[in-house]
């Protein structure tokens, strides 16, 4: 996916807080929540989401998204993860 267009749809649909990030290789953080909704579209390398038990690995061209409250666990891939994220308030 074109990473404007990604940008352009996140701003239509009120994510108005958006960045580009890279993380290094991480085991599962903690389970926890956000009080914001989340959108990310992976640019390389692979993010894990496990919501209600059942992980779900995120790669390149995916997008991945978490509703504001909801409870879940991160996880980063052995080569790290790059990605595009917006968050909406």
């Amino acid at each position: 996916m074109d990473t404007a267009a990604f940008e352009t749809g996140l701003k239509a649909d009120g994510y108005n807080e958006i960045e580009r990030k890279r993380y290094e290789p991480r085991p599962a953080n903690g389970e926890h929540g956000h009080h914001f909704s989340i959108r990310g579209l992976i640019l390389d390398g692979t993010f894990i989401v496990t919501k209600e038990g059942s992980p779900r690995a995120y790669r390149k061209g995916e997008i991945f998204e978490v509703d504001a409250g909801r409870l879940h666990f991160e996880e980063v891939g052995p080569d790290g993860v790059e990605l595009i994220v917006g968050r909406k308030y």
